[in-house]
């Protein structure tokens, strides 16, 4: 399912003047949203604390950690919803303003299909992909790689020393195939 939104100041903008992106659902961790569910009855807390809940994210949670804070994007009142720095409340399928607060000039590509991944058509609608879909919110730096071996030299390539007859065949040249019919 893509969400159906609007992108460019040439389309409607959001009830809250905010340009929209057609963007496939964000990728919710199993049974954590909608927020409501467990944060629906709950007063909320707004000082900086250590968390008794949501423990797994707290163990990682690397993203300006010593200046950010759960309460810094998740809307306090209204936990389904995400919070600007102004105050306006967004939707999970529109998380990209709120990384594109402090993440200006990856927004800036991000918008133009330079950052993340968008598919669709040249001139025509597109669909981008949330920031979420490629990183983790609260640690949002790739994890190093391991780096794979460098390629062989042509004289290491195990079937440079093979005969024609010893070299695997091509499977379909194995079929015989009537293309006069």
């Amino acid at each position: 399912m893509v969400f159906s939104l609007r992108a460019g100041p040439a389309f409607a903008k959001s009830s809250h003047d905010i340009p929209e992106f057609s963007v496939p659902p964000p990728p919710f961790s199993e049974d954590i949203f909608p927020c409501s569910d467990c944060h629906g009855d709950m007063e909320t807390n707004p000082e900086r604390r250590e968390l008794e809940e949501h423990t797994d994210i707290v163990a990682m949670f690397d993203h300006a950690s010593d200046q950010r804070w759960c309460l810094d994007c998740h809307n306090p009142d209204d936990r389904d919803k995400l919070r600007l720095a102004s105050g306006k409340l967004i939707t999970f399928e529109e998380s990209y303003y709120l990384c594109g607060q402090c993440h200006g000039t990856i927004f800036r590509d991000w918008k133009a299909g330079v950052h993340g991944k968008r598919t669709g058509e040249w001139n025509g609608k597109k669909v981008y992909r949330l920031c979420v879909h490629c990183h983790n919110p609260h640690s949002p730096r790739f994890k190093p790689l391991k780096p794979l071996p460098p390629p062989k030299r042509p004289e290491e390539i195990q079937n440079r020393h093979l005969t024609n007859d010893q070299i695997p065949s091509n499977p379909l040249d194995a079929l015989k195939l009537d293309v006069t019919k």
